[in-house]
């Protein structure tokens, strides 16, 4: 579904945007550090806007639905990140957070009526 997948997109950039800093940029000052994220961060909004109208007006996805989803996949695009690019490790309450979060979305899809009001 075209929605998901520049959503995903989107949040790559985002994630790099808001933490890759923390491992690439390290020794810059911190306005450099602002301005690169800035520049980052233009083309999540580029993929981040098309994926939120396409998924309103084409697959009738609720405001409510959309960032639900959203939510899931920053969650799910950060996980990688921090493991491989940060080299941290995941803990049980992370997963335990990750769990209710998947629950989150299940609920938002699974009950969903027929009208988005």
């Amino acid at each position: 579904m075209l929605t998901i997948i520049l959503l995903i997109f989107s949040n790559i950039f985002m994630t790099f945007a808001w933490y890759g800093h923390l491992k690439y940029l390290k020794n810059h000052q911190m306005i450099a550090v602002i301005f690169i994220s800035w520049g980052i961060a233009f083309f999540e909004y580029v993929l981040m806007v098309p994926a939120n109208r396409i998924g309103y007006t084409e697959y009738k996805f609720a405001g409510f639905q959309l960032k639900i989803l959203q939510e899931l996949i920053t969650l799910i695009v950060f996980i990688v990140f921090a493991i491989f690019v940060l080299g941290e490790k995941i803990k049980w309450n992370y997963i335990v957070s990750f769990i209710c979060l998947f629950l989150a979305v299940l609920f938002a899809f699974a009950f969903n009526n027929e009208s988005n009001s």
